[in-house]
């Protein structure tokens, strides 16, 4: 891979989740250890039910292991309350998620610029950062579109665009490409791994898709909550 100096940016040590109790529990993640490296694009991948999602999510600081150390960005996730760990998110963590979550009452614009308007930002410059970054994954046009008239590349792009407008060192991605067609797929694809390898991100992307693994610099293979191999790709 091209990060040469592996920076760890993500730092997760025997991650153990279970739910159920009383002899009855499910084991999620069964200890599960992972670095992530600054400036990559490493891909989780395996059979549905193998625990990828449930990573991605505590590494997000959206859930909450039972034991192991999950470290991201020098902070101990489990160590921070939930108001630290929802301001934590907005200021370092952009989501893309397979099902686009935008507000179907809001433009395209709107709906990039919600976050930084949450987070108390004037609206003028709030919508001048978005339509930047419109620009940048090419919907510059479609600023003033509602999602119901954008496809589904379209609206992941938009997606993207959100996950990026706070400049975030970390981006996580549930499945998405696998609800898109090949081309569809191919173009966000490649704004994706721009991110990386222009703009020095780190994402960390879930998938079944393994049309995508060849724009991976690692894949991580999962297996009945564990990590089994990892693989080095670009």
């Amino acid at each position: 891979m091209k990060n040469t100096k592996k920076n760890v940016l993500v730092h997760c040590n025997n991650v153990i989740k279970r739910y159920g109790s009383d002899g009855a529990e499910v084991f999620a993640l069964r200890g599960v250890d992972l670095d992530v490296y600054a400036g990559e694009l490493i891909m989780i991948v395996g059979p549905s039910g193998c625990g990828k999602t449930t990573l991605l999510s505590i590494i997000s600081s959206l859930l909450k292991q039972d034991s192991g150390i999950c470290s991201v960005l020098n902070k101990s996730i489990n160590q921070l309350s939930d108001d630290e760990k929802s301001y934590f998110r907005s200021k370092s963590i952009g989501f893309v998620f397979q099902s686009f979550n935008l507000i179907p009452t809001l433009s395209v614009i709107e709906n990039v610029a919600v976050s930084l308007s949450i987070n108390g930002l004037k609206r003028d410059y709030a919508l001048k950062k978005a339509e930047k970054i419109l620009d940048e994954v090419g919907l510059f046009s479609r600023g003033d579109s509602k999602p119901h008239e954008l496809s589904g590349g379209q609206k992941q792009k938009v997606a993207i665009a959100r996950a990026l407008v706070h400049n975030p060192l970390l981006i996580v991605c549930d499945e998405p490409t696998s609800s898109l067609d090949y081309e569809s797929g191919r173009l966000i694809m490649n704004i994706l791994r721009n991110i990386v390898d222009k703009e020095g991100k780190t994402l960390i992307l879930v998938t079944h898709d393994n049309r995508i693994y060849k724009y991976a610099d690692r894949i991580a293979y999962m297996e009945d909550g564990r990590i089994i191999k990892i693989e080095e790709k670009l």
